[in-house]
């Protein structure tokens, strides 16, 4: 089960992924310079998503209580 929750994690941050660029697109296309600092900090965002999917997921069980 846990490629389900993988796959999952992994839609979620294309997703979140693909909002950082459509916003920042809607930010630059109006404009005919973009910042070096401006770039650096989108390219940066999108590195810090990947990096967070590509880190494991840990998946804990909760305890089953017993004798209840």
């Amino acid at each position: 089960m846990g490629g389900v929750t993988e796959i999952a994690a992994a839609e979620t941050v294309i997703a979140e992924a693909l909002a950082v660029i459509d916003q920042a697109l809607g930010t630059f296309k109006h404009r005919e310079l973009v910042s070096a600092d401006e770039m650096s900090d989108l390219l940066l965002d999108l590195r810090l998503l990947l990096v967070t999917a590509s880190e494991p997921l840990v998946v804990e069980e909760l305890p089953v209580p017993t004798g209840v």
